[in-house]
């Protein structure tokens, strides 16, 4: 039995939900690490063009060659997510320009699954248990308490703080936007990795324009050489992160996928910290202790 059919036939089982759960976890450290990519040194949007043109390039062959061409009705599902993603991305990079990464992090992180679990519950008919609604109110006054202590306590970026947590809500938006088409897009077509192969290679041809525009107009401009390695570096988390989410809400529940996956918002505290050299403590400890406590309490309560 190949993967793609171990996959499917995983799918509304037992071993399935666990296989996804442990897929949505690996997915939230990954996007913790990729988001701490976009947000280093680099201009955010420079990071992202580099990130986006690496894997665009390396998805070609695997489209063209590997997977299973798309069944004709796939065709307008890529559009779709290509527009949606593009708006995230524009709407990320903005955020975390203005934004303090500790800061806006968790405001993105907290608003998407909130909005993933209400659209999904529409979308695909998913029901929550009390135990488990119980468990995102729990992640969620960690992630929120999070983003106000970061508030409260950090010095940089404060002057343009009020528009960057605007812009975190509305990127928030967009994850759960996201999440919740391409768990449909992914479930509509009879191979997984066709959907992923075909979606890495479009989306990798938008940013990339925006960045080299900037690029061109910046006055100082940074070496190519450690950005277009970070682009790689970036290409290969994405395939990994990405993919692990998506197969997980083929497979799973796509509301406790995007809620698990909000647990990168501790590993993002601790990029911050070790990484970034954001500053840390006992509380920020303690409400990266309740994000995690509400995501076991989803899983168990399911």
């Amino acid at each position: 039995m190949g993967l793609t059919d171990w996959l499917i036939s995983l799918e509304g089982t037992p071993e399935g939900a666990r296989v996804a759960t442990g897929l949505a976890l690996m997915a939230a450290m990954l996007h913790a690490l990729f988001g701490a990519l976009q947000k280093g040194r680099h201009d955010p949007w420079l990071s992202r063009g580099a990130i986006d043109i690496a894997y665009g390039l390396m998805s070609i062959p695997l489209a063209l060659f590997v997977v299973p061409w798309p069944e004709p009705f796939m065709w307008p599902i890529f559009a779709g997510a290509f527009l949606i993603h593009t708006a995230y991305k524009i709407s990320q990079a903005q955020t975390y320009s203005k934004g303090a990464y500790l800061v806006v992090y968790p405001v993105v992180r907290g608003t998407g699954p909130l909005f993933a679990v209400l659209v999904a519950g529409v979308v695909f008919n998913e029901r929550f248990t009390g135990v488990q609604w119980g468990g995102v109110a729990i992640l969620l006054s960690g992630i929120f308490g999070l983003a106000i202590y970061n508030l409260r306590t950090i010095t940089k970026d404060r002057d343009t703080m009020v528009p960057a947590l605007a812009l975190a809500v509305l990127t928030g938006g967009f994850v759960a936007a996201y999440t919740t088409y391409d768990a449909w897009g992914i479930r509509a077509t009879a191979d997984p990795f066709t959907f992923l192969a075909w979606f890495f290679m479009f989306d990798g041809f938008a940013m990339p324009l925006i960045a080299l525009w900037r690029y061109r107009r910046m006055v100082n401009r940074p070496d190519p050489g450690p950005l277009l390695r970070k682009g790689v570096m970036g290409a290969f988390i994405a395939y990994l992160s990405f993919g692990s989410i998506m197969l997980a809400t083929r497979i799973g529940n796509v509301g406790e996928a995007a809620v698990l996956r909000e647990t990168s918002t501790v590993f993002a505290a601790l990029i911050g910290w070790l990484i970034l050299k954001e500053p840390t403590g006992p509380r920020r400890i303690t409400l990266m202790a309740l994000i995690a406590l509400g995501a076991v309490v989803v899983e168990l309560g399911g």
